[in-house]
């Protein structure tokens, strides 16, 4: 069992920056693929990026690439989302998720642990 824990979310204006964090543990992760997912109020969760702890690659969605960054600690079993240049339209609950199947994948049905999620409130 893979227990995931976010953390680092919070009230920030537009333009400004929040680096989240997804701790890992139960069990080493060395080999999973991590996503970010995250929902807004009245939406469906949607994919942010997802990276392969194994090779390093990594997938975006299209509205963050660019601005976001996903970065890993493997010392620590943690993931980062370094998100800069926020807009008010990132404001959701944000999720990581583990995928041992290893496939760098952003449909939901591909990830087998969540977290409980990390509110992120972008004010305009």
């Amino acid at each position: 069992q893979v227990h995931l824990a976010e953390s680092g979310g919070g009230l920030v204006q537009a333009g400004g920056s929040l680096r989240l964090s997804c701790a890992a543990s139960g069990r080493t992760v060395d080999n999973y693929v991590i996503g970010w997912f995250r929902q807004a109020p009245g939406k469906e969760r949607e994919f942010v990026v997802a990276m392969s702890l194994t090779s390093g690659g990594t997938y975006y969605a299209a509205s963050v690439s660019g601005r976001f960054a996903i970065s890993r600690d493997n010392a620590k079993n943690t993931v980062y989302l370094q998100m800069n240049s926020l807009k008010p339209d990132d404001t959701a609950v944000y999720y990581c998720a583990a995928n041992q199947g290893g496939i760098v994948s952003g449909q939901e049905g591909h990830y087998d642990y969540w977290g409980q999620g990390t509110q992120v409130t972008v004010s305009s």
